[in-house]
């Protein structure tokens, strides 16, 4: 294995989109809503299609505020629907995304037919290519992508340290933050808002699947380890940049094992590590494992056995 300096810069892209994605992935596992990142991830592709067509330009920006925009409609049009058609939640969900993403693929594929407009890589991403797309800041020359993800990650990070009470109380009893003076549906369309401006900032890295994976898998992780909010952002976020770095290593090393001469997609073995990550703290957790379930029973059954 040859490692190079455009392998550093995948791997610091990687951490700082898990990381951006796992913040916020927290408190869509604590309310029940891990799903609604998979929602706004697929709904926000039409935004990127009518904003190319609006524009005739692939610029960032553009794109950026028109996904961002079908991102939160796309949380609006849920709770509506879950409200005043008295149909539950995840079905909402569903109803919403699959009509927004199926309208999102024929925009694009008409969007295409004028101009290079991949949807693979809407769907996949590009993180291999992310550092061949530099910036100026300072004196530095950085990866557009990491710069990107880097100002989501502390903005997550910023609002939810300023309104850590709110989100705390709003996660765990939405009515009780109500009646302690502030609006339960506010902190929810704000973490909604979170969730589609760190969607769509991880479009060029890992694309709208494999950012579900880094939305909810970290987070579950660290839920299952720890009853403390504030540890559980934590660990999310080291599970995340594990994910991350191991991921683009197996990438590269996993491959020549099967006799392949290429590497893996390294956006795809973040998502597999993420997977290994969970199952073994599902296996070995001390408290709530599954060898700490089988155990008891074993010293219960055993007298009879014998």
């Amino acid at each position: 294995m040859i490692w190079m300096w455009m392998d550093t810069w995948i791997v610091l892209v990687g951490i700082t989109c898990a990381i951006a994605c796992a913040l916020p992935g927290c408190f869509l596992v604590l309310r029940k809503m891990s799903m609604m990142g998979d929602a706004i991830s697929h709904a926000v592709l039409p935004g990127l299609a009518l904003a190319f067509m609006i524009t005739g330009s692939r610029a960032s920006l553009p794109m950026f505020i028109g996904a961002a925009i079908v991102g939160l409609l796309t949380a609006v049009f849920t709770q509506w629907v879950s409200q005043f058609g008295n149909v539950d939640r995840g079905a909402a969900m569903g109803i919403v995304f699959t009509i927004l993403f199926a309208l999102g693929l024929i925009l694009i594929v008409k969007s295409a037919e004028k101009v290079d407009l991949d949807a693979s890589c809407v769907l996949l991403g590009n993180i291999e290519w992310t550092p061949q797309d530099l910036v100026n800041v300072g004196p530095l020359e950085l990866p557009r992508a990491l710069v990107v993800l880097f100002i989501v990650m502390i903005l997550n990070l910023g609002l939810i340290l300023l309104f850590f009470k709110e989100f705390r109380i709003s996660a765990f009893d939405p009515e009780l933050a109500t009646t302690s003076g502030f609006n339960a549906g506010l902190m929810h369309y704000l973490l909604m808002m979170m969730v589609a401006v760190t969607t769509v900032a991880s479009f060029e890295a890992v694309g709208s699947i494999i950012v579900i994976a880094m939305l909810v898998v970290p987070p579950c992780c660290a839920w299952m380890l720890t009853d403390r909010l504030g540890v559980m952002l934590f660990l999310s976020a080291v599970f995340g940049a594990l994910s991350a770095a191991l991921g683009h290593l197996a990438a590269i090393v996993v491959p020549p094992w099967f006799g392949f001469h290429e590497s893996a997609s390294t956006s795809g073995m973040m998502a597999t590590v993420a997977g290994v990550l969970f199952i073994f703290v599902w296996v070995f957790e001390p408290r709530r494992g599954l060898i700490r379930q089988w155990l008891p029973r074993k010293k219960i059954h055993s007298p009879d056995e014998s």
